[in-house]
């Protein structure tokens, strides 16, 4: 189990530096407060990388990841229309956002869990889990992908604080587009 902790926690630490998913969580930490970028990212991970396991030690033949890439990358397509449109609160709204943190989370972790679908972090797991112990490679797996994006998150608080609010809204609208059009045409080549 230690061997598969240490070696998964490695493997994906380096694998997901200058990942998408760093860059969204740059860009998350620019909009919500770190501790919800950073819970989203752990939910989203625990899961998915849970699900990669499952596919390591023997139901891979049952997902097709194309369809699946094609389907994240249209949501992140979306993702990047509702980005730039914007939010606006009313008052009230303001005041709900700053006592409830549930909203905010939600988000991180679904466009994480989207996001990280097919992606090289989640093959790379399905592989590690195929070498070694289900349960280290798992939690190794988590361990490595939330400390490299809490590295992220770190950039994201740092730029959010000197740049203005509609700059870092259309970077990230560009940023999810930038990722949509990725997955989708990563994706859609194999499927025809």
């Amino acid at each position: 189990m230690l061997t598969g902790f240490a070696v998964s926690s490695a493997a994906i630490f380096v694998a997901e530096l200058g990942d998408k998913s760093q860059l969204m969580a740059m860009t998350f930490a620019t909009r919500y407060r770190a501790w919800q970028v950073l819970l989203g990212i752990t939910l989203a991970t625990v899961v998915v990388h849970a699900a990669s396991v499952g596919l390591g030690i023997g139901i891979g033949h049952l997902v097709p990841m194309e369809w699946v890439g094609l389907l994240a990358g249209v949501a992140f397509l979306g993702f990047a229309a509702w980005t730039l449109r914007g939010d606006s609160l009313t008052e009230s709204e303001q005041a709900k956002a700053a006592r409830g943190a549930g909203s905010a989370v939600l988000a991180v972790t679904g466009a994480f869990f989207l996001a990280e679908l097919g992606d090289k972090t989640m093959l790379a797991t399905v592989t590690l889990a195929t070498q070694h112990g289900w349960f280290g490679t798992w939690i190794g797996s988590t361990v490595g992908m939330v400390l490299a994006d809490a590295l992220a998150i770190g950039a994201g608080l740092l730029l959010g604080k000197h740049l203005p609010e509609r700059m870092i809204r259309y970077g990230a609208a560009a940023l999810f587009a930038l990722f949509g059009i990725w997955m989708v045409g990563d994706t859609l080549p194999t499927l025809l």
